[in-house]
């Protein structure tokens, strides 16, 4: 409920925001709130403090008293749309239009003329989802073979760059992980307006979203952060004046900052202000106030800071230029001298020959800019897709980033660069167990990972170490279901005696192990088995981010390396030569990866050792090569499959809780797609491993709903061939080194989790693996002493682990691997990636 009695900031309230503001300290949320009310003199000071920030800003950028434009057609591809929002007249209803889309000749007809004037900008706008609403928008779809809008969207996207060379930037609404990776090899940029963080607005009937499901805060929040994940240049903006109070408009430039520091990914910020339009239900409310806008945008420079680019639509402001540039904003947003604004037909965008006489007016330049913002230019990796490069660097200074106002689009092949893929430090499985790696960090280690106070404040207190704890009788409870039923514990109701088990210490834990190992025995006897095989890391090029990653480098990173398909293929033969049946085969996610990539690999492999098990590709290569391709995961492994793929690696789980995965992972899939890519890789009869990697910044009740999501898939599709632990290797893991996770699992948690393993997992997956690469030899007879029965592979090359700081080497023969379980008191035996017996 909203405090409507509140009398507000008092003038000393404001003023003495001012003076922290003056003094550059950071200002808290009732202090910014406070600011909004600024008027006239206190505005004047407010206005000055903040065009003083802007202006430190661009002189830092190297672009001191330039202000910037994009200029644009705009391509309103549909105006269906399933949500309501009662102040808006773009989204209409299907009879008053002739098609429910624009063709894509109509939209090549706009982006063409957009070319022969000098456009550099497609901003494709269009409703949300509308198929989901409008039955004659699903029908065109369907009728002309489109799955849904955002397939649809692609398409044109891709369309436009080869027969125009405009940069697409797109607005689609409401985007999932998944979506916004299919986009973005398409559109150097996108975009979607915040609009408030007010919940009440969307919630509550009357309100302007109500009705409107993509208008949820939360939904449109974590959408922000997705885009961050996937590495998109963004935009995004708030909308005042729709009934919002000061506080929830601040709040909401608040949740904009939060996400740029924890992401660097917001390339625009937009603060615009409510225009009212007749026929709409919210055509009777006063236009929000001028001079309230003109705060808004001081108060979101000084909160954004001077790096931040701030914009304000030059259509919306009645000619006041001067009052918003005073007010700390550098830039004017997209001008078309094409196409109306279609979501503010009304208001015609100004000529921009009056919009540089404005801009100079005030002391400042007007320089053309692209869709993409000079800073993700010139980084180039991770922002940029290679398939866009070609386009966006013939209309780029590459100097400066921003626009070449002469140059004029062509079209261009929307296809990957012709290079040799392989090359850097080849050489590094071996050498890294004598010369090791160069050093302990990339060299972005400061940035590719994000805010690291911002990571920290998402870190649960309960992931600051698992005490020995659990009420006793919780325990002895555990205990006994341990005995009697032990898969028992997944359940819900059995949840208190499951975190208790967690907790197990001392003679509770050596029971628990027992259990554990007697479950073992009697569910696959005493053998050890193992694997002959070579892991294969065929790249470490990645920019996604992940923050426990120390195996993935920078293209220009004195550590990077890619192997080309005839050196996988060399290195399969080799192992085969070796007494090999099977080569694991992962990589970092390598822009420069062809499309094609993984299935050359594969058939490279089995071309030259037919008889090869090929076990490979962890779900995240898997949903970001479908992606880049522009086809479903189910087809893409089914393409995968027909090349000769035979298994692939459960990895990429670390923990499938997105709470703590987002603080661990930044940019890796979330859960659901984990999900997705293994059960309908075991629904095409490709089986896959499981895995669980703990001891960072997770907890018993993060495992516990771990294994539940895993027992969930195999459930339904009986695909998962073992379970792996995977306990964290801390010493050069990026997270560790900024001092937010743990070192790593303790020797207590280490017993725990895998005796838990054993007794949850207990009925559906039956072998429990130890890594030795993780635990070493000693570690690895202990685990096997308690529930464990698998000992993993030779796998003659390890690069991920060691690189992360692990000191147990990267091979082991089949001697030693025998030695190891005859230290435990049992016998080996080796075995084929499924777990049948092997014909050589």
């Amino acid at each position: 409920m909203v405090d409507r009695t509140d009398p507000g900031p008092t003038s000393a309230s404001v003023r003495r925001a001012l003076r922290r503001a003056a003094t550059g300290r950071a200002l808290d949320v009732d202090e910014a709130t406070a600011l909004l009310s600024a008027r006239d003199d206190d505005l004047d000071e407010l206005l000055r403090i903040a065009g003083e920030v802007r202006d430190a800003g661009l002189r830092d950028a190297g672009r001191p008293g330039v202000v910037t434009y994009s200029k644009k057609v705009f391509i309103p591809l549909t105006r269906l749309c399933r949500d309501r929002c009662h102040y808006c007249t773009f989204a209409t209803v299907p009879h008053r239009l002739p098609a429910a889309f624009l063709e894509t000749d109509e939209v090549l007809a706009i982006a063409r003329q957009g070319a022969a004037l000098g456009c550099k900008e497609a901003l494709f706008t269009l409703g949300d989802r509308p198929e989901e609403r409008w039955p004659a928008a699903r029908a065109w779809l369907d009728e002309r073979g489109y799955d849904s809008t955002v397939d649809y969207l692609r398409a044109c996207a891709v369309a436009v760059l080869e027969e125009t060379g405009l940069l697409p930037h797109l607005n689609p609404g409401v985007l999932s992980w998944s979506e916004l990776q299919r986009l973005k090899p398409v559109a150097p940029s996108m975009g979607m307006m915040l609009e408030t963080t007010a919940t009440r607005l969307w919630s509550e009937p009357g309100g302007p979203h109500f009705g409107s499901p993509d208008k949820e805060p939360a939904v449109r929040l974590r959408v922000l952060d997705d885009a961050g994940r996937v590495g998109v240049p963004f935009t995004t903006g708030i909308l005042i004046g729709i009934g919002e109070t000061p506080a929830e408009r601040v709040d909401a430039i608040f949740a904009i900052r939060r996400s740029h520091r924890e992401y660097g990914h917001l390339q625009e910020v937009i603060v615009q202000n409510f225009r009212a339009k007749p026929d709409t239900a919210m055509g009777g409310l006063p236009d929000a106030e001028l001079h309230d806008l003109a705060a808004t945008v001081a108060v979101a420079r000084l909160l954004l800071g001077p790096k931040a680019r701030l914009q304000a639509p030059p259509n919306l402001i009645e000619d006041e230029y001067d009052l918003l540039l005073r007010a700390g904003i550098d830039d004017w947003g997209g001008v078309s001298p094409l196409t109306p604004d279609h979501v503010n037909p009304e208001r015609p965008w100004p000529q921009l020959d009056e919009l540089a006489r404005q801009t100079e007016k005030s002391g400042f330049t007007l320089r053309e800019r692209l869709t993409i913002y000079p800073e993700y230019v010139r980084a180039g990796d991770p922002w940029l897709d290679p398939r866009l490069s070609p386009h966006v660097t013939a209309l780029a200074d590459p100097a400066t980033g921003l626009a070449v106002e002469a140059a004029r689009p062509v079209g261009r092949p929307w296809q990957e660069p012709e290079e040799v893929f392989g090359g850097g430090r080849t050489d590094l499985h071996a050498t890294i167990d004598t010369a090791g790696r160069t050093d302990d960090r990339r060299g972005d280690f400061d940035s590719v990972y994000g805010d690291w106070a911002e990571v920290a404040g998402k870190v649960s207190p309960a992931a600051s170490g698992v005490p020995a704890s659990g009420a006793d009788g919780d325990l002895r409870a555990g205990l006994r279901l341990a005995a009697d039923d032990p898969a028992a514990l997944l359940e819900p109701r059995h949840a208190d005696a499951a975190l208790a088990l967690f907790g197990a210490d001392g003679p509770a834990l050596d029971a628990l192990c027992r259990l554990a190992d007697d479950v073992r025995r009697d569910t696959v006897g005493d053998d050890v088995t193992y694997v002959v095989n070579r892991n294969i890391n065929f790249t470490n090029v990645c920019y996604v981010g992940c923050r426990f990653c120390a195996f993935a480098q920078r293209e220009r990173d004195a550590d990077a390396f890619r192997l080309s398909v005839e050196q996988v293929a060399d290195r399969a033969e080799e192992a085969w030569a070796a007494g090999a049946g099977e080569v694991c085969l992962q990589g970092g996610i390598d822009p420069k990866l062809p499309v094609t990539g993984y299935a050359d690999i594969v058939r490279a492999i089995k071309a030259r050792v037919p008889g090869m098990h090929v076990h490979a590709f962890s779900p995240m290569e898997i949903v970001t090569a479908a992606a880049k391709a522009g086809v479903p995961v189910r087809d893409w492994l089914s393409m995968l499959r027909e090349a000769g793929l035979d298994t692939i690696p459960g990895t990429a789980a670390e923990i499938l809780d997105d709470d703590v995965r987002w603080v661990l992972t930044k940019g890796k899939l979330p859960a659901a797609a984990w999900v997705e890519v293994v059960s309908t890789a075991h629904e095409l009869g490709i089986r896959s491993s499981s895995t669980m990697m703990y001891g960072h910044v997770d907890h018993p009740g993060q495992w516990l709903a771990h294994f539940r999501v895993l027992a969930g898939v195999q459930d339904r599709t009986g695909g998962f061939t073992e379970f792996v632990a995977l306990p964290f290797v801390h010493t050069n893991a990026p997270i560790y080194l900024a001092g937010i996770a743990r070192p790593g699992p303790t020797w207590r948690e280490n017993r725990v989790v895998h005796a838990m393993s054993r007794l949850l997992l207990h009925g559906r997956i039956d072998n429990i693996q130890c890594s030795w690469v993780k635990l070493g030899d000693e570690g690895t007879v202990a685990m096997l002493q308690g529930g464990c029965n698998d000992l993993g592979g030779t796998l003659m090359e390890e690069t991920i682990s060691r690189m992360a700081g692990s000191g147990n080497g990267s091979a082991r023969t089949e001697e030693q691997l025998r030695a190891i379980a005859a230290a435990a008191g049992r016998p080996a035996r080796k075995r084929t990636t499924a777990y049948g017996h092997p014909s050589r």
